[in-house]
């Protein structure tokens, strides 16, 4: 996803679709891109966080579940071998293919879910770390690449996005 410009005008829409969505939950399209920014200004990467949430001026992202360094490494790397695959896992007889299974075994039943600081600036939004498409086929949800690995000039093309 993060590579938008070689997307299908119909999976952009898509994905235009559902970031809009999540920052119209969260307050509107300057208050996600800010989110954004500063996810992206963080040292070290806000996933490997220990208190297991990310707390900023317009709002928050909690989770359930510490997550370590190498988990959020191995996504990195693995999010740009896989990006033109259909799945995020890849077939058995792969080599990395035990380390992705326990990679998705660990995020899968995590939870994250985004809040405005105020109410009345919406109602936030939940998401998990993967989409489950069917049996051995999963990929990374957009709304959890978007908001930790893609850059902001991205995660702004796709919220412009005009079909």
């Amino acid at each position: 996803m993060c590579n938008f410009n070689t997307l299908s005008n119909e999976d952009k829409l898509h994905y235009h679709q559902q970031l809009l969505n999540a920052a119209n939950n969260y307050g509107g399209i300057n208050f996600f891109l800010q989110l954004v920014e500063t996810l992206r200004e963080q040292q070290p990467h806000p996933l490997i966080s220990r208190h297991r949430d990310f707390l900023f001026e317009y709002g928050d992202i909690r989770w359930g579940k510490t997550i370590f360094n190498d988990k959020v490494d191995l996504i990195k790397a693995t999010r740009i071998e896989r990006a033109k695959a259909e799945s995020f896992l890849p077939q058995p007889d792969e080599k990395k293919y035990k380390k992705i299974l326990n990679l998705i075994r660990t995020l899968d039943p995590i939870t994250f879910s985004v809040r405005p600081k105020f109410r009345e600036d919406g109602e936030g939004f939940d998401f998990k770390a993967f989409d489950q498409m069917e049996e051995g086929r999963v990929r990374l949800n957009p709304l959890f690449e978007a908001l930790f690995f893609c850059s902001v000039d991205t995660v702004k093309k796709i919220l412009n996005y005009k079909a």
